[in-house]
């Protein structure tokens, strides 16, 4: 089995079809990864789910925050719609709890211990370990596929608490775990999460750092794939950390990144 690693394919359909082709991907002898965000701002959301579900070897899914803001649209009457939204074609769909109640249940956080791979939508905080990144994943999971999941959207918006610490009340802890995993870009120095800044690493304030630039509490010895940032366009400069959204839905490219070898390929 060969496995690829797709960016961020927000709605992209088209341009999945033609990676797909660019790889010459064989359904039967390949597993694909998807890095999260799935789904918006792209025209085709609903294919792209209709699409990765049907799939004879299942994906490997990561959520993205594009991901939960479906889940959130789906689930919460009364929840609001970015300026931005493409969704509804997903939102008026009679499969929209079926596609909702699949969504739910894929992982914030995917490892392979036999590819030395981790994956997630926008990185692992580096005051963060695997093992504790793995633990915080698994508890957001957990409250995502069990029977108060609705509870934690109608609260899952907001860019705090910015780090973990004794005092948290639950909700606050959950949304500092969804946003690291799913919205983080850059950390000040004490790793502390500063979700204010979406620009390139080269414009960005004194005081905060690209996550992966800052010392890590416990070296990575593992190969990391990232999306999220596609002001990246595919670039990160720490040799074991894989940035691979590349901006398709803003005009750029999408990506896949075999996993055997990290090789890179790509489609507009």
């Amino acid at each position: 089995m060969t496995d690829y690693a797709i960016g961020d394919v927000q709605g992209c359909y088209d341009a999945l079809i033609r990676l797909l082709e660019v790889i010459q991907y064989d359904d039967a002898k390949d597993r694909l990864w998807f890095v999260g965000d799935l789904v918006n701002r792209g025209p085709k959301s609903l294919e792209v789910l209709t699409f990765i579900r049907s799939l004879k070897t299942p994906a490997v899914i990561t959520l993205g925050n594009h991901d939960l803001h479906l889940l959130a649209r789906i689930y919460l009457p009364d929840s609001k719609a970015s300026k931005d939204d493409t969704l509804d074609a997903v939102l008026n769909s009679e499969n929209k709890l079926e596609l909702g109640a699949w969504l739910k249940q894929q992982p914030l956080l995917a490892y392979d211990s036999s590819l030395n791979t981790v994956m997630t939508h926008a990185g692992i905080p580096p005051s963060w370990t695997l093992e504790e990144a793995k633990a915080y994943a698994k508890l957001l999971e957990n409250t995502l596929q069990g029977d108060h999941f609705s509870a934690f959207l109608a609260h899952m918006y907001g860019n705090t608490p910015s780090h973990l610490h004794a005092d948290l009340p639950e909700i606050d802890k959950l949304r500092l775990i969804c946003n690291a995993f799913t919205r983080m870009r850059y950390c000040n120095a004490e790793g502390h999460l500063d979700l204010s800044i979406k620009t390139k690493p080269a414009h960005a304030p004194d005081g905060v750092y690209p996550w992966y630039a800052l010392p890590r509490a416990e070296s990575l010895q593992q190969h990391l794939v990232f999306g999220h940032w596609a002001a990246l366009e595919g670039h990160c400069p720490v040799a074991n950390i894989h940035a691979i959204d590349t901006g398709c839905v803003w005009g750029g490219t999408l990506t896949a990144l075999r996993l055997q070898d990290m090789r890179l390929y790509q489609a507009i």
